[in-house]
């Protein structure tokens, strides 16, 4: 396949000599490196995208230009997300919403009407976001009430990818509303997501009533 790629699809000297500096190996720091110089290149960051490759596609969001981020164009990237592995799609639509549709009122607001999304990376991406505010200290939107009725309707049917960012929002509520701590510690008693999951001495478990007690100890101590 990728001698197919070499072979059939030609690339401007721009997006060549950019290629050409970011073999497999590259680390995400070095990406963003690359992207301060380029800054925004929305034509360029498209033809990254065109190589269907990993760390171009990263390369890619990085230097999008957010405002011609339309609906139909999500749902087209979305789309072209599905040729990678589990970990590198939700990786790029992780990082297209920290790196692009956090930065504008517009893309906020599309984020926030996918809570019922037909697609699993958009669906991920509202609840990503949702437990975001709460995690980076934001004042949360006034929908902490509907959000946990959603969580305890559909947490235990949801995709992987969408349940890991549900758990992550559950977590933050608990941690910190303290009125709703004790709803949030039971609906992972109650579900079981990532009850067996080991994790690393001194890492926070992704198990709702560990995440929750384990991050307001920390804080506790501090």
């Amino acid at each position: 396949m990728e001698e197919k790629k070499d072979t059939e699809v030609k690339h401007s000297t721009k997006a060549e000599t950019i290629l050409s500096q970011i073999p497999s190996t590259t680390k995400l720091g070095d990406l963003r490196k690359i992207a301060k110089d380029i800054k925004k290149d929305h034509e360029l960051a498209m033809e990254l995208w065109s190589t269907e490759d990993f760390r171009p596609r990263l390369l890619a969001v990085l230097i999008m230009d957010k405002k011609l981020l339309s609906q139909n164009v999500l749902d087209q990237l979305d789309n072209d997300m599905k040729i990678h592995p589990f970990k590198e799609r939700t990786n790029i639509m992780d990082w297209l919403m920290a790196n692009q549709l956090t930065k504008d009122k517009k893309t906020i607001a599309l984020m926030e009407s996918w809570e019922n999304s037909r697609s699993a990376l958009q669906r991920r991406t509202y609840w990503y976001y949702q437990g975001r505010l709460r995690w980076t200290g934001q004042t949360p939107p006034d929908n902490t009430a509907d959000l946990l009725s959603a969580l305890e309707a559909n947490l235990a049917q949801e995709e992987p990818e969408v349940q890991w960012a549900m758990n992550f929002t559950a977590g933050w509520i608990g941690i910190y509303d303290e009125k709703n701590r004790a709803r949030c510690i039971e609906l992972g008693e109650k579900t079981g997501l990532y009850k067996d999951e080991r994790v690393a001495k001194g890492c926070t478990p992704n198990y709702l009533p560990g995440f929750i007690k384990t991050e307001v100890n920390k804080r506790l101590s501090n």
